[in-house]
């Protein structure tokens, strides 16, 4: 395998696997880059697997004070130390038993290595929540082996899970055998980083994917869709795509893939957006109604179910992806002609990317929509593989349009699997609370994942604002209007909003949105070069406080505040909190808008008034801030002011390309490293490289002591 990854073989796996169906390719030369590990982080001694009347069983160690994370996007927990998780695509999850839009069979712990279970099957994880019997060891024969009576209900439950050495005992019902992939660390992020790696590296996406975003209304015409760009451009809000929801299609659930009698000009008005400086993204799924010209074509290479009367195709197999990537490619990507060469201010003329909805399941609420988990694929994968690795593949699909092309995409989905890090998609959910919108940012770092906590209404002009704060410190900073006519800052109540009954503070409310998404443009080259590092070593850009230090304890449960890229340390909040104790990690932090200076390794208490977001960058860092521009293609974004934290030591490094092709993937950047020097009290700015890409230009350094 590769350095620092090892395979373990028990029992007899499946055929169709997500390391046999999904197309990835592991990034050697990042893998070889790493510190070299030659012993393997467990000992395969003490892993077993077995054949039982169910179907396949794993077991694995776990050590007394060594906590559990990842298992995919969990929205209701974050350490899963002590619980049962069923890993299962659903959309609608609603305790927290494991499901999810991406339940990723991957965990790592605090000792510093990773487990990927190289399944499709959904299968049931104990993280230590299950005590096997020993013969010899029976808590009555150990004084004070039993629980006492007298402890609370709550400690009585959490004995078991939380004491003494324990097991991870996977179950894959109807299997024969697995493959396991062991991550080395020595530290849990380098065993993230391994796993990221070993997918393919994280994803890079465009500059323009980092920008605003705004999906119009599901009923929008093509008026309507004009009329709010250039709403977006009077009013001077920051914006770089614009997204249509299911009425740009001629029938949608299932879909046509053509366009309909509400935009009877697509090419004329993408070209209108492009002259806008905007990006258009576009709402899709992959059921494929008997209207659309495909349909025939993917009638023998579709399961043997429908949904909503469409096929679902099986993209298991390559000439189904093919033929539904290349219409795409032609009916959407390829609308108009693109101008003739690449640059910082090139926009297409057809769709830069797609959000690709229902690719998951749903069992729990309104009805069961989707196929069944007893359907057949012409691949061989039965319905449950397939409701796994579907998302999976449908990215991989559309991925395909634009790796043909040489030209970079970042777009939404609703489901993922494994093996996902190099896709650039993010995944998005029908639910909407804050809080766990907060800690799906969190947990999606463990798994090569990104989520984004979308706004779309709100409760009242607080609720609106706190979810923005967040939002502006996300891997997708987008507002979802799809059911609202006006944009949310104008009236958040969706009801008065679609009756045209626009609020009264509208006015103080959008002048603090505006400002907010200026402060995510004046993010981007810091966050863009998180992405570039991202896809270099395999560091998520946006995870967990845990992963900077797995040994201090007080880390291990923080879900509402995470890291974005090495230097900021975002912990938001939702309406109705006004102040908050936070746990800083070791070292010293700076608050962001006032400087202030906070020493690690304790607790503090804030007060968070509704015009603040709590974000703190760590102390001696450089941080570079762009101009607030509306749009990437604005040629002012690069001219970027420096805040100097401390000392400056610390530095930080940006890259300048063209923001758009794949040239990046080989080597083609310019690096740019930022210093300060304390003794001398000056700035320094090396760059190396000679890739023709628009430059960054400091306007000037700011020292804040």
């Amino acid at each position: 395998m590769q350095p620092g990854v090892w395979r373990l073989t028990l029992g007899e796996p499946e055929a169709h696997t997500p390391s046999s169906v999904f197309s990835y390719q592991p990034a050697e030369s990042g893998l070889r880059e790493m510190p070299n590990v030659e012993d393997c982080p467990l000992s395969v001694d003490a892993i077993t697997g077995k054949q039982i009347s169910r179907g396949f069983q794993v077991t694995l160690p776990l050590g007394v004070d060594e906590q559990l994370y990842g298992l995919g996007l969990q929205l209701f927990s974050m350490n899963q130390r002590g619980k049962k998780k069923t890993l299962r695509v659903n959309s609608d999850p609603v305790a927290d038993t494991g499901d999810s839009h991406a339940p990723v069979p991957f965990y790592v712990t605090t000792s510093g290595y990773g487990v990927l279970v190289d399944t499709l099957r959904y299968m049931t994880v104990y993280c230590g929540s299950a005590a096997r019997r020993l013969d010899a060891d029976c808590a009555s024969s150990k004084p004070g082996g039993a629980a006492s009576s007298a402890a609370g209900a709550e400690e009585l439950y959490e004995s078991q899970a939380r004491s003494g050495d324990a097991q991870v005992i996977i179950d894959i019902p109807s299997a024969r055998g697995v493959d396991l992939y062991l991550f080395a660390g020595p530290d849990m992020q380098q065993a993230v980083q391994r796993y990221n790696l070993f997918s393919g590296s994280g994803c890079l996406p465009p500059m323009w994917g980092l920008g605003v975003w705004y999906r119009c209304k599901s009923d929008f015409t093509e008026l309507d869709v004009l009329a709010m760009a250039e709403k977006f451009r009077n009013d001077g809000i920051p914006c770089d795509v614009i997204g249509l929801e299911p009425g740009w299609q001629s029938h949608a659930y299932s879909c046509s893939h053509i366009w309909g009698p509400k935009f009877p000009q697509p090419k004329q008005m993408m070209t209108r957006l492009s002259e806008m400086g905007l990006h258009v993204n576009l709402w899709t799924h992959a059921f494929t109604h008997p209207s659309s010209p495909i349909h025939e074509q993917l009638s023998s290479r579709s399961g043997d179910f429908l949904v909503w009367g469409g096929l679902v195709p099986d993209f298991a197999d390559p000439e189904a992806r093919r033929i539904f990537a290349d219409f795409h490619k032609k009916e959407h990507v390829d609308l108009g002609a693109p101008a003739p060469a690449p640059t910082a201010s090139w926009l297409p003329r057809g769709a830069s990317g797609y959000k690709m909805d229902e690719c998951d399941n749903s069992d729990f609420i309104r009805s069961a929509w989707s196929f069944p988990e007893v359907s057949n694929f012409p691949s061989g994968l039965d319905g449950e593989q397939m409701h796994s690795a579907f998302g999976r593949l449908y990215q991989q699909t559309i991925q395909s349009i634009f790796d043909g092309m040489g030209r970079r995409t970042y777009g939404q989905v609703r489901s993922s699997w494994s093996l996902s890090a190099a896709l650039p998609y993010v995944l998005y959910s029908d639910l909407y609370d804050h809080k766990a919108f907060i800690r799906g940012v969190v947990t999606s770092g463990f798994s090569g994942l990104l989520w984004g906590p979308e706004v779309r209404h709100a409760v009242s002009a607080e609720d609106l604002i706190r979810r923005i704060q967040t939002v502006v410190f996300s891997p997708k900073a987008q507002v979802n209007a799809w059911y609202i006519k006006n944009p949310p800052w104008e009236q958040w109540i969706r009801n008065a909003n679609n009756a045209d009954q626009l609020h009264e503070d509208r006015e103080w409310v959008t002048e603090t949105i505006k400002r907010l998404f200026e402060v995510r443009m004046q993010f981007l080259p810091y966050l863009y070069s998180s992405f570039v590092k991202y896809h270099q070593t395999g560091v998520p850009p946006f995870r967990a406080l845990v992963m900077e230090d797995p040994t201090d304890p007080n880390l291990q449960n923080i879900d509402d505040a995470y890291m974005m890229g090495d230097r900021a340390l975002v912990a938001p909040v939702v309406a109705g909190i006004n102040e908050r104790d936070l746990y800083l990690p070791k070292g010293a932090w700076r608050d962001f808008q006032t400087g202030e200076r906070y020493e690690g390794g304790q607790s503090h208490h804030f007060d968070v008034p509704l015009d603040k977001t709590l974000v703190f960058v760590k102390d001696n860092s450089v941080l570079p801030l762009a101009q607030p521009v509306q749009n990437v293609s604005d040629p002012a974004l690069r001219q970027i002011t420096v805040n100097v934290y401390g000392s400056g030591e610390l530095g930080c490094t940006l890259f300048e390309d063209n923001g758009e092709d794949m040239e990046y993937k080989r080597g083609q950047m310019n690096t740019v490293r930022l210093a300060w020097d304390s003794s001398t009290q000056s700035a320094h700015l090396a760059r190396s490289g000679n890739v023709q890409a628009p430059r960054y230009e400091v306007g000037g350094w700011n020292q804040i002591s």
